[in-house]
């Protein structure tokens, strides 16, 4: 695709563009993302009026993860299922906020080719006091032949995403996606109601300077994990040691900020959460198709997340994302420090 000086390209314009990529696609997949891609917006309008309706709080309802849900979860988790529903081109939905696979049972979804993973509001605790949340996506194609969807369908390791991508609604609303093929972002210009390509082809920093973990949580990490923050904090200016410490403790936040200026996020196993706390399907394999693809690493300290073979719609591991030289060197401190740790 050849975008001239100075043009604007949408994010509907350049998804067409770029639909020969995929000859067996037929345009399921560039219907999948332009839905994908609608109710983020509704989402984001519902975000950025939030202080003015009754959507702040909480619902009085536990999901699946024992996690109080709020309102403007349930709200982001129905807007998405209802687009992905009335789109046709998706026959279940795997959701943070349903205990089981949402069967899109519908005359023009029985028979679709993909199902789809979502986290619909990450970082929704910070929904209260206005700091930066999102929505994070993976697309796979289903492995039943026809009919409803099923769990198995979903049961694939991170390799085979055929696109995964997420929105961050912050001081401005951003899509970030990869088909496998480099990874573009595009703002949401309010002007106009669409998404604008304005980061082509993106690329992480071989090297970063900032670190991203909940310190608070320090004596539960693992030896290789408390080791490597130490590595983080010495004073060694040939390495531009120390680094900064930056944690917002939304992961969509965190991971785009890093992606965009070089950087990790360790979110590890606890003596609390020895499995790790973020779930493998809807927040891990996709912002690890997403790091790869801009040229970093996403490991569990042992293993490349995307190898991880999935068990269990929910299930969760630890997680160390971003620049391809700072994850080598926790993984090496993981390797040197917690061996009895490994995690597959």
């Amino acid at each position: 695709m050849i975008v001239h000086k100075n043009q604007v390209v949408t994010l509907g314009q350049f998804i067409i563009e770029r639909q020969a990529d995929f000859p067996y696609a037929k345009g399921e997949l560039s219907r999948l993302l332009r839905d994908i891609g609608i109710a983020s917006k509704i989402v984001n309008r519902e975000v950025n009026k939030a202080g003015l309706v009754d959507i702040l709080g909480e619902a009085g309802e536990i999901n699946i993860q024992g996690e109080n849900v709020k309102k403007l979860d349930v709200f982001a988790n129905e807007q998405f299922i209802s687009a992905l529903t009335s789109g046709g081109e998706c026959c279940a939905v795997g959701s943070e906020e349903n205990e089981h696979v949402v069967d899109i049972n519908s005359l023009v979804s029985k028979n679709a080719k993909y199902v789809v993973a979502i986290d619909p509001l990450d970082g929704s605790s910070n929904i209260d006091v206005n700091v930066s949340i999102g929505t994070i996506f993976s697309i796979y194609r289903r492995t039943s032949l026809s009919g409803p969807g099923t769990l198995q369908d979903f049961m694939q390791r991170g390799t085979e995403q055929v696109a995964a991508g997420y929105v961050i609604y912050g001081s401005s609303t951003m899509l970030v996606y990869t088909t496998g093929r480099g990874v573009n972002g595009f703002t949401l210009d309010p002007s106009i109601g669409e998404f604008c390509l304005s980061h082509p082809n993106m690329k992480i920093p071989k090297e970063g300077n900032i670190y991203s973990i909940n310190e608070g949580n320090y004596v539960h990490f693992p030896d290789g994990i408390k080791k490597y923050i130490k590595y983080c904090q010495e004073d060694h200016k040939p390495s531009n040691r120390p680094y900064s410490s930056r944690y917002i403790g939304s992961l969509v936040a965190d991971f785009h900020r890093n992606l965009i200026k070089g950087g990790i996020f360790i979110y590890p196993a606890t003596a609390k959460s020895p499995k790790g706390k973020l779930r493998l399907l809807y927040e891990c394999n996709p912002i690890a198709f997403i790091i790869e693809q801009a040229g970093g690493k996403a490991s569990n300290g042992f293993k490349r997340i995307l190898e991880i073979e999935p068990k269990d719609l929910h299930q969760r591991t630890p997680l160390i994302i971003g620049s391809l030289q700072m994850v080598e060197k926790a993984e090496d401190f993981m390797l040197k420090f917690s061996p009895a740790e490994v995690q597959v």
